[in-house]
């Protein structure tokens, strides 16, 4: 038997309003108080009282015990896509829009602080640094990638198939296009203005490891973007900027709460950044490779470090869909692949080339980079990032 239970839109409204109305008196009754000169004393004691209050209160727990059902859900989302079934589960997600309203007053009420002797309110904001201060400590500077170091490909239990080669670079054809040697040549010219980055699925994450332990929100997913591909991307962001490239990096979630129709919501983000940027010709997607065996963890050791091997993987027009950019973003990728092939020999696995668009057709210069696998760690992946900057800068520069 499966207990559901229905939620009336009136009732929302109801208890969204009850809320707001709430939050105004408190409101009105810290501003009387603050407003009141020669009372420090009762001031610092109500301010105190009211943020103890405040902290204490969990106004989504109040709605769930309210209304049952409305804080948490679980469900479990597949979808499929080139002959492979991936099946992910989300735990308790949480409706955005309450989510969003109560973060807004919880927030504001545990920003009031006693700023001075003339009891005025103030949100919390970062000290302005002062001269000098504006300087990247040592610890956080960038430590880009060395060349001439020895590389090697770590054994690992799938194997890495290709049905394509151009002078080196491997490429497993998975549409019914011919590949000719004359449709690999990497003669084309990407505008290195801008580089963009975004996540068609956010939330993929690895194995942890120590100094990167999470909470999962899924199977091998985490909505901490501190955890996930999104933190990916920034290592990538941090090394191209140590370039002097312009880096967009966007990290909005396309596949929370729902993990079908994350293609669309990625679809208008990055149209929204191009008319924002439009100098922009490489746009990547970065992604984790979704093969279910989580043993797998495919690495490439260079120098003394491990780092998560990288995959291309291409669209094309092969689905139905028009992508008159596919042929331009596959020598891109054919060409960047070369470049590391000289540097970082193993660093790249085999360039996959699929019948899906994948929302390539907005850029020549676009391209799913799926790093690692579900049995990488997250350091491996930084790892790759250094070397995957350098090469990028190689490539482009």
């Amino acid at each position: 038997m499966v207990n559901l239970t229905v939620i009336n839109r009136k009732d929302i409204t109801k208890y969204l309003v009850k809320i707001i109305i709430i939050s105004i008196i408190l409101l009105i009754i810290t501003k009387y108080f603050f407003s009141e000169k020669g009372e420090k004393e009762k001031i610092e004691q109500t301010g105190t009282q009211l943020a103890s209050y405040i902290e204490g209160v969990d106004l989504r727990e109040i709605l769930s015990k309210t209304i049952p059902g409305i804080n948490e859900y679980r469900k479990t989302l597949s979808e499929q896509k080139d002959g492979m079934q991936e099946i992910y589960e989300t735990d308790i997600e949480t409706i955005q829009p309450l989510k969003i309203a109560i973060d807004m007053q919880t927030s504001m009420f545990k920003s009031i602080t006693i700023k001075n002797e003339n009891t005025q309110v103030a949100e919390n904001k970062p000290e302005e640094p002062e001269q000098g201060e504006g300087e990247i400590p040592e610890e956080e500077k960038i430590e880009q990638a060395q060349t001439g170091l020895s590389t090697e490909i770590v054994k690992n239990n799938v194997p890495d198939k290709f049905t394509n080669q151009y002078k080196g670079v491997q490429i497993k054809n998975g549409t019914s296009y011919n590949l000719t040697e004359e449709m690999l040549v990497p003669d084309v010219t990407v505008n290195n203005k801008n580089i963009m980055i975004f996540h068609t699925h956010t939330c993929e994450s690895y194995t942890a490891s120590e100094g990167y332990e999470y909470q999962q929100t899924g199977n091998y997913r985490t909505t901490d973007l501190n955890f996930n591909v999104a933190r990916v991307g920034t290592e990538l962001e941090k090394q191209l900027k140590s370039y002097n490239y312009n880096v967009i990096h966007d990290t909005t979630y396309h596949d929370y709460p729902a993990y079908n129709g994350s293609y669309d919501r990625s679809l208008t983000t990055v149209q929204n950044l191009l008319t924002q940027n439009p100098q922009t010709d490489v746009v990547l997607d970065i992604h984790r490779d979704a093969i279910g065996d989580y043993s797998y963890a495919p690495k490439v050791k260079i120098g003394e470090e491990y780092a998560a091997q990288l995959m291309f993987v291409i669209g094309t027009d092969g689905g139905g869909l028009q992508h008159a950019n596919w042929l331009q973003n596959l020598k891109f990728a054919v060409k960047v692949q070369q470049k590391a092939n000289e540097l970082y020999p193993g660093l790249f696995k085999s360039i996959v080339l699929r019948n899906s668009r994948y929302n390539q057709h907005l850029a020549k210069g676009a391209a799913i980079i799926e790093v690692g696998a579900t049995g990488n760690t997250m350091d491996e992946c930084l790892n790759s990032m250094k070397y995957l900057a350098k090469v990028l800068d190689e490539v482009m520069k």
